[in-house]
């Protein structure tokens, strides 16, 4: 079997880290994780990622501040922006700085998967 996309979730809330990192795994995806925006930008100094699934509200560094980071040093990584605030304004930013999409929490989790793998397959 072929290995599947490397996948980075950022996120403050350990709960929701540990069963989304474990859903990917067990899509055979290789997940790495970071429990805030400054723990995510030294993973990425370190090594590279196809995906992130990003938090927007954390403490220290925001995912806005995180997206930026990607954008610029990883052009080719893609991020999917995860939020408990379901506004326009956080998607239409998302957007403005990048983003390939934006899912607001709660989530389902087969839609979640079925985002991931269509903007991993999207050129």
């Amino acid at each position: 079997m072929p290995v599947k996309n490397k996948i980075l979730v950022v996120d403050d809330e350990d709960a929701l880290r540990t069963v989304l990192s474990a859903e990917l795994e067990g899509e055979g995806y290789q997940v790495g994780t970071a429990a805030d925006g400054q723990e995510a930008i030294n993973i990425l100094g370190k090594s590279a990622f196809d995906l992130i699934l990003l938090d927007i509200k954390m403490p220290n560094v925001d995912g806005f501040e995180v997206l930026r980071f990607v954008k610029e040093k990883h052009p080719k990584t893609k991020v999917i922006m995860l939020t408990g605030f379901a506004d326009l304004k956080n998607a239409i930013e998302s957007k403005k700085l990048g983003a390939e999409d934006f899912v607001s929490k709660p989530y389902d989790l087969v839609d979640l998967l079925t985002t991931v793998e269509r903007v991993l397959t999207t050129a």
